[in-house]
């Protein structure tokens, strides 16, 4: 099994900068992905405390600004608190400590969700606090890759040439990348470990990590959303049929679905339109946001994804995968992205939109490795005569073969391996 330390963590220079800039840097993802690992090893000179041992959790209930003011590092060194979500009132002493101190850097915080979520806290400590997402291992960081620049590329030159070398990979491979996920101690595991650890993992959310966040009365019914909403990834949300499903009310099905994307579990993908005012959030799409917790839901290994098999649940996984590595990535891309779906009248589809400014991003994901003619009708329509004819819009299929093709104006294909490629023409820092 590979070590956690020999994966490079593409945020570590993001967060380097975030201490230097503001006085509370809170650390956020889910359980697992590798955050208090991230941390010890950047900071291991600073004062360690996590809210995982009783006793701690209990000092700080208590006396959470005597706590924080004991244990503050000397010097520059930032004080490292891990299991944040776990304490009601660290939220508000925190604030109070850092509005009487004025050092950046002061605190680090790690946790699976946002202590500083609440309307009240946000406001007071605006400019004072910077939240990043650590997400599980993307494809670049498995490979030892800088951040992938596709967008940069689709958005300044989107031109074939301008491409670096792409890796080499088989299907096989793709399979690999899919089923085994991005959670650092998980994924190296033989495939039958693995699902039983993926499956152990979701019941220690469902029992640990929702409880800081909810109280939950059957936690049974949360864990057969949890299994639901794998086997819709990739698919548009009809929340009143999955409450149906599952035998509870849409309403309780909301607030699962809500805490499960305070976690980091899940993402909602909204659908667009060419008018902010008329983008919709009744028809979201959502995803599991690692694909080996998918694949162990729902029992999918490697034999799943056979050539003969069904190709239906490997295209809405490797849709998953492609959206997962996309959101990874978005901190290291240029410009500020927004990501969507888009569906039109007479089937008319595109799996994910990226907008920013007047410039869009338009993806298809097929689960093949060629390309034909009816592959590349709803992006072509899309772009000409659809809602994204006024608009700057590159078209990128993503796809299983193993050459980048140009296939019209600003409409290209290309391999899933441009989010691993080694040599884009910059690094954006790490």
């Amino acid at each position: 099994m590979m070590d956690n330390d020999l994966f490079p963590r593409h945020m570590t220079s993001m967060l380097t900068e975030a201490l230097q800039s503001a006085r509370v840097v809170n650390v956020i993802g889910p359980r697992q992905a590798g955050k208090t690992t991230l941390v010890r090893e950047l900071y291991g000179r600073g004062r360690f405390v996590t809210l995982d041992h009783e006793a701690t959790l209990t000092a700080f209930e208590n006396d959470p600004a005597g706590q924080l003011e004991a244990l503050m590092a000397e010097g520059n060194a930032p004080l490292i608190i891990d299991e944040a979500q776990r304490s009601k009132r660290l939220a508000l002493a925190t604030k109070a400590h850092v509005d009487l101190h004025r050092r950046m850097g002061q605190v680090l915080l790690t946790g699976s969700s946002n202590i500083f979520s609440s309307a009240e806290v946000m406001d007071s400590l605006a400019g004072r606090v910077q939240t990043l997402v650590l997400h599980p291992l993307s494809a670049a960081e498995i490979y030892r890759a800088p951040p992938t620049a596709l967008l940069d590329w689709a958005q300044h030159s989107a031109d074939l040439a301008a491409l670096p070398n792409l890796p080499e990979f088989t299907r096989s491979e793709a399979i690999d990348l899919i089923t085994m996920g991005g959670y650092p101690e998980i994924r190296p595991l033989d495939e039958r470990a693995r699902q039983r650890r993926y499956r152990a993992y979701i019941d220690s959310i469902v029992d640990r990590d929702v409880a800081d966040i909810l109280k939950v009365r059957k936690t049974d019914a949360l864990r057969r959303t949890i299994d639901q909403l794998a086997a819709r990834t990739a698919n548009e949300l009809n929340m009143q049929e999955l409450g149906s499903n599952v035998g509870i009310q849409r309403q309780t099905a909301e607030q699962y679905c809500d805490v499960l994307e305070r976690l980091s579990l899940v993402k909602r993908l909204g659908a667009w339109a060419s008018g902010e005012v008329r983008r919709d959030i009744r028809h979201p799409k959502i995803h599991i946001l690692d694909t080996g917790i998918a694949s162990a839901l729902r029992n999918l290994g490697a034999d799943s994804f056979a050539a003969d098999a069904h190709p239906a649940a490997l295209g809405g996984l490797l849709e998953t995968w492609v959206f997962s590595e996309l959101i990874k990535n978005l901190p290291y891309a240029d410009s500020e992205w927004r990501p969507w779906h888009w569906r039109g009248d007479a089937g008319r589809e595109v799996d994910i939109l990226l907008e920013t400014g007047r410039e869009l991003v338009a993806f298809e994901i097929k689960a093949s490795t060629t390309i034909t003619p009816a592959d590349l009708k709803n992006l072509k329509w899309f772009m000409s005569e659809g809602p994204g004819k006024s608009w700057k819009t590159t078209g990128i299929i993503m796809y299983l073969g193993s050459q980048p093709l140009s296939l019209g104006d600003r409409l290209f294909a290309l391999p899933l391996s441009v989010f691993w490629a080694k040599s884009w023409p910059k690094s954006h820092g790490v």
